[in-house]
């Protein structure tokens, strides 16, 4: 299972901007007024082929009474209780606060791993006056500038490290790798993860599916709080749902239980082979919908999107599921090979058919295509298509293989791999996609030198 990051800290210290550093793109909203981050953001952050998960809470204010503060205040709790790495995040320019001793004293009882990262150490001055931070009484201490990135490789470094982070080789099949220890039967089943924001009807879908006769129903104990997996059977195929609905608490502000949502979202994502992403056909798709989509895709899982509430959309016309799609497709882009399906739990309005394409999505994540029919295919298109010339030399591609792997995995092997540029990757990947159907799954193309 993948591992979670959380940068935690009083407001403007510059956790967004570390954030922003550490996934490699502009997620998180920077300004210099403090409070600005009062939605949680979350991404992938990858060094040295090694991948997990970083979450950017807001500004921590113990025993304030104003309603955000309270409520960035319960969600850096849950994101210290379900994370399991903490980044302290602390300002060389202001010194030791007493909002920072109030947090260390927090962050010193929750048993889990702390980092004090002391920012905007950007000259040797502020090096020496970052000794100071010592004081706060934790182990591992380290200075730097998220605005240039100074010090966040050693920090990067030492994170991978410490949760003991396993590289994400090329791929390169053996016999070793394709064996399969089995602890329990139910390992094998598929595991598909219902995922997506309250109260969209993850839990009345699940609810649904179990309530019909011609299924067997087992239930199995939770791997994590809250987290139910249950053994389900349709059209001859078994599986696990893993229901990741039922969070809701009344003495919770609505704030909390979304981002409550999201730390648990984020485990059944990572232990799962299909996301069937919900949401509210009256409220579209929305950004934490396209964050939990775009982690689906960078893990490599099959995706479905479930469109729920179908029956509430007024003024329906020929076209208006299919423009429907087309919005949210411009969302998801690159990826945008995947089923869209337009339910209603309510009216059990095909919830067989999403069945049906959960299944057929799970199929494609596990599809092997022989390497005789894939270079009959792929070879013609290549030397119809050939990849164009780098400086002056060109690029022979002799044959592709598909390796055993999830999601599938293709290998070719060519003279100059390393001129292979990405949108040449992205035109092979876009024929096999149309060739042999992988719709749902992500598709990983490697270049190998022979």
């Amino acid at each position: 299972m993948g591992k979670i990051v959380a940068i935690v800290g009083r407001p403007n210290v510059g956790k967004s901007t570390l954030f922003n550093r550490l996934v490699g793109e502009r997620k998180a909203i920077v300004d210099d007024f403090s409070g600005v981050t009062r939605d949680r953001h979350y991404g992938v952050a990858e060094w040295l082929d090694r991948k997990f998960t970083i979450v950017d809470t807001g500004g921590f204010v113990p025993h304030s009474d104003d309603l955000f503060e309270k409520a960035i205040r319960d969600q850096v709790k849950i994101a210290i209780e379900e994370s399991d790495l903490l980044l302290f995040m602390v300002d060389v320019t202001t010194g030791i606060t007493d909002l920072d001793s109030d947090f260390a004293n927090i962050l010193r009882k929750s048993k889990k791993p702390v980092f004090l990262v002391v920012n905007k150490v950007d000259n040797n001055e502020r090096l020496i006056d970052s000794a100071e931070f010592y004081g706060l009484g934790f182990a591992e201490t380290h200075t730097v500038s998220s605005a240039s990135g100074s010090g966040t490789g050693d920090l990067l470094d030492l994170i991978v490290s410490t949760l003991k982070i396993e590289r994400e080789e090329e791929p390169i099949e053996t016999e070793e790798e394709n064996a399969v220890v089995v602890k329990d039967p139910d390992d094998l089943l598929p595991k598909i993860a219902i995922l997506g924001r309250p109260n969209v009807g993850k839990s009345s879908f699940v609810n649904s599916l179990l309530g019909f006769d011609r299924n067997i129903v087992t239930p199995i104990a939770g791997t994590t709080r809250d987290t139910i997996h249950t053994k389900y059977s349709a059209y001859g195929k078994e599986f696990l749902l893993v229901d990741t609905a039922g969070i809701r608490k009344k003495a919770k502000v609505k704030e909390d239980i979304e981002f409550y949502s999201v730390m648990r979202s984020l485990r059944a994502l990572e232990s799962s082979d299909v996301c069937v992403i919900m949401i509210d056909a009256t409220q579209g798709l929305e950004s934490q919908d396209v964050n939990l989509f775009h982690l689906a895709h960078k893990n490599g899982k099959g995706i479905i999107l479930l469109v729920n509430k179908w029956d509430l959309v007024e003024e329906k016309g020929t076209n208006t599921a299919r423009d429907y799609e087309k919005a949210i497709k411009e969302k998801t882009a690159p990826f945008v090979d995947f089923p869209v399906i337009f339910i209603s739990v309510l009216e059990k309005q095909r919830i067989f058919k999403a069945v049906e394409e959960i299944l057929a999505v799970y199929e494609n994540l596990s599809k092997h295509v022989q390497t005789h029919k894939l270079n009959e295919f792929i070879l013609p298109v290549m030397e119809h298509t050939p990849p164009p010339a780098t400086k002056g030399k060109y690029i022979k591609i002799k044959y592709v293989t598909q390796l055993k792997l999830k999601p599938p995995t293709f290998v070719f092997f060519c003279n100059l791999p390393q001129y292979i540029r990405e949108s040449y990757k992205r035109f092979l990947e876009n024929k096999i996609r149309e060739e042999f159907n992988f719709s749902g799954t992500p598709i990983r193309l490697f270049f190998r030198k022979k």
